[in-house]
């Protein structure tokens, strides 16, 4: 089967699955979920462009994904006012075209350097357009933010796209082609040369191209990709607020990338839907969910500097050869000490917490896995430690166990395919 054929097949299923994933999960929270994973899978793609394909990495580019949903907001009103022709479904390409301003106007300024003076000029220009968040209320509407109603729009082909379900659709619809266009702009000469300014950008310049313009056009269009994802959150949500372009975007776009593996293509996606889900879940469960995620990041740039994608990565040669089963029992036997960290991490974690912030109003009593426990006893943190310990011994104790038998699966695969 040729490269081009297992393409067309991937994006065939993907497209089946979002099709048929809203009869899979059919509650309404799983629906605005998995409408809030499109659109930021097609925010992290974008940022995938500028960190994973040309080596910037951006602390601001919340900036983007936010102008373009105020933009489409105020768009959204002049609809529904009749000052302006557009159907919902195109309001997206209004989020494009911002991005597209935007991304010419501040790339012009940050791309003339790269690496660290990059990253702080990106920073201090999120920062700056923050500030302005508070100061231009007529076009970020203050504190309170800006306010539309999609279905005051004229119907798109008998659709007023205010059940749940005909917004996923059109974010299903977006997300698939944004995904497809941004692969196909790392297949052309432009995202080869994308990929040379990262790794050798002396090389490339030796050649005759400019580092600067490529990693302008990169950043442009990075911004414009941005914008659709910008305008889709404005859709879904009715509502845009200054939260949109802050440092906390920003860091949650690098957490998805980072997270899901910023050396392929696919990790990005990985990324956003995994913290999506995390980030649903997790806030309803404990309050302590953004030191989760913090934590989450560490390990992964300290263990899996790959991410998640990279991770896979490492063992599609072994599901080729069909080696990977060898794997399977080793991995069994490291999930037990890996669950005893887990374990002992989250009493840990709540057990801290609460003492810390909830102990004054609520009292030392709390329950971790409906089990309730006393955070100002001894024995809840001495059990937590013991757990964490265990677990983490037997991690170290089983180590070398779990590298003998990587390598005799990766030797077993090289013999298999020697002549």
């Amino acid at each position: 089967m040729t490269a081009g054929i297992r393409l067309l097949l991937a994006f065939a299923a993907l497209a089946a699955w979002l099709v048929v994933a809203p009869y899979v999960f059919t509650s309404s929270t799983a629906l605005t979920m998995m409408s809030l994973m499109g659109v930021m899978t097609i925010f992290a793609l974008s940022y995938n462009m500028l960190l994973g394909q040309t080596g910037l990495l951006s602390f601001g580019h919340a900036v983007y994904y936010g102008l373009a949903g105020f933009c489409a907001a105020h768009a959204m009103n002049l609809i529904a006012s009749n000052k302006l022709a557009i159907p919902l479904p195109a309001v997206p390409l209004v989020g494009a075209v911002a991005g597209l301003f935007f991304g010419i106007i501040f790339g012009a300024v940050s791309t003339r350097r790269a690496g660290t003076v990059f990253s702080m000029i990106s920073l201090g220009l999120g920062e700056l357009v923050a500030a302005f968040a508070l100061i231009l209320q007529s076009f970020f509407g203050g504190e309170e933010g800006i306010a539309t109603n999609r279905v005051k729009l004229a119907p798109f082909f008998g659709y007023k796209f205010g059940p749940q379900i005909q917004v996923y659709y059109l974010i299903a619809f977006w997300c698939l082609v944004c995904i497809g266009l941004m692969y196909a702009i790392t297949r052309t000469p432009f995202g080869r040369m994308c990929n040379a300014v990262r790794d050798n950008p002396e090389r490339a310049e030796f050649i005759g191209y400019s580092t600067q313009r490529v990693r302008f056009q990169a950043f442009v269009l990075s911004a414009v990709f941005a914008g659709i994802a910008g305008a889709l959150l404005a859709i879904n949500f009715e509502q845009m607020s200054s939260q949109a372009i802050g440092a906390t975007t920003s860091g949650q776009v690098l957490l998805m990338t980072y997270v899901g593996g910023i050396g392929h293509f696919a990790g990005p996606v990985i990324g956003a839907v995994l913290i999506t889900f995390l980030q649903t879940s997790l806030s309803d469960v404990t309050k302590a969910w953004m030191l989760y995620f913090g934590l989450l990041f560490i390990l992964v740039v300290m263990f899996v500097p790959g991410g998640v994608a990279g991770l896979l990565a490492l063992h599609r040669p072994l599901l080729r050869g069909g080696r990977i089963f060898r794997l399977v029992p080793v991995y069994a036997l490291t999930a037990v000490p890996l669950l005893g960290v887990l374990l002992g991490s989250i009493l840990l974690i709540e057990l801290a917490h609460h003492m810390l912030v909830d102990a004054q109003s609520n009292g030392p009593m709390l329950t971790v896995f409906r089990i309730p426990m006393n955070g100002g006893s001894l024995w809840p943190w001495l059990t937590a430690l013991i757990v964490f310990l265990g677990g983490a011994l037997g991690l170290r104790a089983i180590r070398p166990r779990v590298s003998e038998a990587w390598v005799l699966a990766m030797t077993d695969k090289s013999k298999k395919g020697a002549p």
